[in-house]
């Protein structure tokens, strides 16, 4: 049920465009091409068994985990939600 000047199911399509964003972003960000068989960061073996996971890989698991703690977390809202939704 809509309220104000939202169309019914605009709630949904909110938290649709929410995660077809992050998803975009998350795909954006894999690697590709060929695994490194050290870790570009500390020059650690990286496993054979993460190589063979994820294509592309350049970062050991301990180095991929602080990258990922510097980078942060995305945006928390969407930015094309109804005008409505930002009113409250």
């Amino acid at each position: 049920m809509a309220g104000g000047w939202s169309k019914d199911g605009a709630v949904q399509e909110q938290i649709d465009s929410t995660v077809e964003d992050a998803l975009a972003r998350s795909r954006q960000q894999l690697p590709d091409g060929e695994s490194a068989e050290h870790c570009d960061e500390c020059g650690e073996p990286i496993p054979q068994a993460r190589r063979d996971a994820i294509r592309g890989v350049r970062f050991c698991i301990g180095c991929q985990a602080e990258r990922d703690k510097r980078q942060g977390p995305a945006a928390g809202y969407n930015r094309r939600g109804s005008k409505d939704s930002q009113l409250r």
